[in-house]
């Protein structure tokens, strides 16, 4: 199957991204014909070179003057991705304890790691806010790094006088209007609702297998008036109202289309209004309506385009774009979904 470098990826944009090799379009697993949508895939981000993005001056100076050898420039093991366009990412790499910000129109590469004082441990979850301030859950640390949008080291969230907020912090979204941070609080099994100084605006959830109920919780998205969380080992999507009343769930522990084994990752596509869900185990993206339908899936196990080993994060942007984090493979894959009015001329 054919690749496309990074560096070609990212000068991709609009109509230009339809220009994939036809050797490379990646078959749908569900259904096997007949299908009103199908998936392309792009090409691979495996490192910053193929862009030609430099890291940032500050920060190579800062390794200098500290001694800090540079972080790696491949990605080792990237987990979630976050972003608003194709051309500026931020990238979690809990297997290089940094994220990763690629900034195509200030032809900038960062590696983010935090202040001195407290370096990146884990950092799983991600998301970008209005004004391009980066946001990075730390799992391990139990707290939320803020980035500015330059890169540079802001301030924590969920850092009270030593008294952290945040037991393990995954998911994380931003409602990019309000300014509202929804967390999932994996081993306190709930959500909570942060503003952008860290204080709690409302939190919902307790262990448990009810509605409203959680079992290690693991990512969140936000759409519309619309929360939907990922309970994993529940293995169900739970839909919520923002101020976290229970609408509906939908899954089950099955190994077959439509159910779910290691959930990961959500994501909600605004251009289709599907709901696109990770499988680490299953190895496989699947594509549902809010209501629960299962619409059709792709993936499978391996290292070609198209394949995965163990994805992690989803990305749905508007311009069509599906990004997955596949981290034992080493890269984020980027594929384009067409969707009925797409296929029918409709862009």
């Amino acid at each position: 199957m054919g690749r496309i470098t990074c560096g070609l990826w990212l000068g991709l944009v609009g109509a230009a991204l339809l220009a994939a090799d036809t050797k490379s379009i990646v078959p749908l697993a569900w259904p096997e014909s007949g299908a009103p949508y199908h998936v392309e895939y792009v090409g691979s981000i495996r490192s910053p070179d193929d862009a030609g993005l430099k890291r940032s001056l500050w920060a190579r100076v800062g390794n200098a003057l500290t001694g800090v050898p540079d972080k790696p420039r491949r990605l080792v093991r990237p987990f979630t991705v976050a972003g608003v366009t194709l051309d500026r990412l931020l990238i979690t790499d809990p297997g290089a304890g940094d994220a990763r910000l690629l900034d195509r129109p200030n032809k900038k590469y960062a590696s983010l790691e935090g202040p001195s004082r407290q370096r990146l441990r884990s950092p799983i979850g991600a998301d970008v806010d209005s004004a391009g301030n980066l946001y990075v859950a730390d799992s391990d640390l139990g707290k939320i790094f803020v980035f500015r949008k330059d890169g540079r080291f802001s301030h924590f969230l969920g850092d009270a006088k030593g008294e952290g907020l945040f037991k393990r912090p995954t998911g994380l979204a931003i409602d990019r209007a309000s300014g509202e941070i929804y967390v999932t609080e994996t081993l306190r099994h709930k959500v909570v609702v942060v503003d952008r100084q860290g204080d709690v605006i409302r939190e919902w959830g307790k262990r448990g297998e009810g509605p409203g109920e959680f079992n290690y919780p693991v990512s969140v998205a936000v759409h519309a008036e619309r929360v939907f969380v990922l309970d994993s080992m529940n293995f169900r999507v739970q839909v919520f109202t923002r101020q976290g009343r229970f609408v509906t769930a939908f899954g089950k522990l099955a190994n077959e289309p439509g159910g779910f084994f290691r959930p990961k990752s959500l994501a909600f596509d605004v251009r289709t209004g599907l709901l696109f869900v990770v499988d680490a185990m299953f190895e496989v993206v699947q594509a549902f309506t809010p209501e629960g339908k299962l619409v059709f899936a792709f993936g499978t196990p391996g290292e070609a385009p198209g394949q995965f080993r163990l994805p992690s994060g989803v990305l749905a942007l508007d311009d069509g774009s599906l990004l997955v984090a596949d981290p034992y493979n080493g890269r984020v894959q980027v594929f384009r979904v067409f969707s009925p009015p797409a296929m029918g001329g409709g862009e």
